[in-house]
């Protein structure tokens, strides 16, 4: 009997769980399903319980860690991205291996060489985006470099965002992950290359390097630059490569509004606010809205849409309206951050209702010579959720990576080290039996 310990029972852990309990049975193995709120926990389980148990698992706690790492064949980790380190140490410590959907953070990345010399994988960026990005485009990438191809340009873009059908707010935007990292998103400089130029977006005009991206049946949608493209040139094999980026999808029309947020200094997490528990929204907006010198008496509403450079019926405003931040109701958040107060907003204005469904949109982008021809290539993913906990981001994220993890316990995975899933030997069988499952690329 193999044991799987799963770490994490948030809103990304509902198809993977569902998966291993589901080829539980076959394969002999024992889960057990750890997290912080262990009623969370068990929720997952139910009518499993001779397969899988739920246990309470803080990360931060070395004795509690290593514990239940020192019980299990393999950690599958869904914490948050900054406590994968402490499961990691434990499983160097414990000779035991993980797979996450994070990025490769710094500290993971210090721990190959031990975990070669020890035989252990730590496999990471088997998710969504990272994850099945990784997975399609390498198997584009090599296709084409197969053919003798000369890739000129590779441009990828993934969006969690809300099926077309209850797309019913003027955000065109509801929470299907976690609520912090979508009001966190993008902080720090993106990087990438185009046209053989470097390019540097720093986050204060993040969201103004806006391109236009169609998806056919789906429509137009906002892109903007991701993180670091520039490291994934040498990941993928194409190191002198023009141009290359990796981005975010929105609606259209989201990054300009949302733009507001970062340009007023709403989306900072660095500090905590005056009396936050007794703030209005209303007192929120105005907090960080600039005085008019000619109008010493504006009220909040002329402030905003002076800092708009709008009228009250303007777009931008109006979404900003429909939030609610205009209201003199309280947030009653003690010792609260402009980022946390913005997001506890958020949250009730942005929930999925209970018939909603999400929806992830992927495109990628390729240019390419070949014989001396000039060709494109796109290749587009959609995957809808069923309701809001069986979304279509649980789909995305929790799928490729239980897929890997059950190739891993097959033996079927041969690699030691701090990896990312780019391998043939990964990327074959785990696209192969996504598209059983309903997630598949239309090339064009």
């Amino acid at each position: 009997m193999k044991k799987i310990l799963i770490l994490g029972a948030g809103r990304s852990s509902h198809h993977l769980i569902g998966y291993l309990l589901a080829h539980a049975p076959q394969q002999n193995w024992q889960l057990t399903i750890g997290d912080f709120d262990q009623q969370a926990a068990q929720e997952k389980i139910k009518g499993h319980e001779t397969r899988a148990k739920a246990i309470f698992f803080d990360a931060k706690d070395t004795t509690c860690c290593e514990q239940h790492i020192g019980q299990t064949d393999l950690v599958v980790s869904l914490l948050p991205p900054a406590l994968h380190i402490h499961a990691a140490k434990a499983c160097i410590k414990l000779n035991k291996s993980m797979f996450t959907a994070s990025y490769v953070s710094p500290e993971i990345k210090a721990l190959d060489a031990e975990a070669k010399a020890k035989g252990l994988l730590l496999m990471n960026e088997l998710g969504l985006d990272p994850g099945i990005d990784h997975l399609s485009a390498m198997k584009i990438i090599h296709h084409l470099q197969a053919q003798g191809a000369e890739i000129q340009s590779f441009k990828s873009y993934t969006g969690g965002l809300i099926a077309p059908a209850y797309d019913t707010n003027p955000w065109n935007y509801k929470f299907t992950w976690n609520p912090r990292n979508v009001v966190l998103a993008g902080q720090g400089t993106a990087r990438y290359i185009q046209n053989g130029s470097y390019k540097y977006v720093p986050y204060h005009r993040l969201f103004q390097d806006v391109v236009t991206i169609n998806v056919a049946n789906y429509g137009n949608f906002d892109g903007y630059p991701n993180r670091d493209s520039l490291s994934y040139r040498s990941v993928y094999g194409l190191d002198t490569i023009p141009t290359m980026i990796r981005g975010t999808l929105r609606k259209q029309g989201f990054c300009q509004a949302w733009d507001t947020f970062v340009q007023l200094g709403m989306t900072d997490d660095s500090f905590k606010m005056e009396n936050s528990e007794n703030l209005t929204y209303r007192d929120f907006l105005h907090a960080f809205l600039p005085e008019l010198p000619s109008k010493p008496q504006a009220t909040t509403e002329e402030k905003l849409a002076a800092f708009l450079k709008e009228t009250p019926q303007g777009t931008v405003y109006k979404k900003i309206e429909w939030l609610g931040l205009f209201a003199t109701t309280q947030a009653n958040l003690p010792q609260a951050s402009p980022a946390q107060l913005l997001q506890h907003l958020l949250e009730s204005k942005w929930q999925l209702a209970p018939q909603d469904q999400d929806m992830i949109v992927m495109q990628h982008l390729f240019e390419y010579q070949l014989g001396g021809k000039n060709y494109q290539l796109t290749s587009s993913m959609v995957a809808m959720g069923d309701d809001p906990q069986a979304t279509a981001m649980s789909k995305t994220v929790g799928l490729p990576l239980a897929i890997g993890a059950k190739l891993f316990l097959e033996g079927k995975i041969n690699l030691t080290g701090v990896h990312i899933p780019i391998q043939p030997a990964l990327y074959e069988p785990i696209l192969a039996e996504l598209e059983t499952l309903g997630i598949t690329f239309v090339e064009c």
